[in-house]
């Protein structure tokens, strides 16, 4: 391959891809969905063979990409259109915790371990499981979060109109994981497996076993979210 057509097939494909993804609109990009990843794949991968492949002439790759970019409009068109088909191409949001409580069957659904839901609860600024009302789990893979009345903004709770409890650590901890405690975490707080013990026995839990996840408090109070949580749909 020549330097000249090398230079003329990047220059075509860049000015394409700038094109097509102008035509596709911003969802492609702020709303990353199953279909809409194998697509970006596709484009990207089309895109490199034009500049990179003698053996692709640039009218076929042109119209490849063109192609590709027409499929992925038409199919953007029937999934706005149609609910069975949006169900297929970009699947169901998950509830995720719903009454202050863990839904461990959406977490299975949704490939999300603990590690993974505090970590994108964060990213909300929240930093405590107690804290939370409701979550879902969407399909662009972000997390919506309804902090419980008395977390958010603008309350009583931020007037100081209620009462307040003394803190005793800096933030939540978490001391069980799926029925596993965890006592590198018990023993940075200082606190024992007998310590550990009463409380589930005063939360009214048989054994660890039955508990998918507790984390003390920054006030010393345990939260306790139990296995087996009702299924939402």
């Amino acid at each position: 391959m020549e330097l000249s057509e090398l230079l003329l097939r990047i220059v075509l494909s860049f000015i394409v891809l700038f094109a097509l993804a102008r035509i596709m609109g911003r969802k492609e990009i702020s709303q990353m969905t199953f279909f809409n990843f194998i697509s970006a794949i596709a484009i990207g991968t089309i895109a490199g063979s034009l500049v990179t492949s003698q053996n692709l002439s640039i009218r076929n790759g042109i119209l490849a990409l063109a192609g590709w970019a027409l499929f992925t409009l038409i199919m953007g068109f029937i999934d706005i259109k149609s609910k069975g088909v949006r169900k297929v191409t970009t699947g169901d949001p998950l509830v995720v915790i719903k009454d202050g409580e863990i839904m461990e069957n959406s977490l299975r659904k949704a490939r999300l371990n603990m590690d993974s839901l505090t970590a994108l609860l964060r990213q909300k600024n929240v930093f405590s499981l107690s804290d939370v009302e409701f979550a879902v789990f969407e399909t662009s893979g972000k997390l919506s979060v309804l902090k419980k009345e008395e977390k958010q903004p603008a309350t009583k709770g931020d007037m100081n109109t209620l009462s307040t409890k003394p803190k005793m650590y800096p933030s939540a901890t978490e001391v069980i994981a799926d029925g596993k405690p965890n006592l590198k975490n018990l023993s940075k707080l200082e606190l024992d497996m007998n310590w550990l013990e009463d409380q589930v026995e005063k939360a009214g839990e048989k054994d660890f076993s039955q508990i998918f996840y507790a984390e003390v408090q920054s006030d010393g109070t345990l939260y306790i979210d139990s296995k087996d949580d009702q299924v939402v749909h």
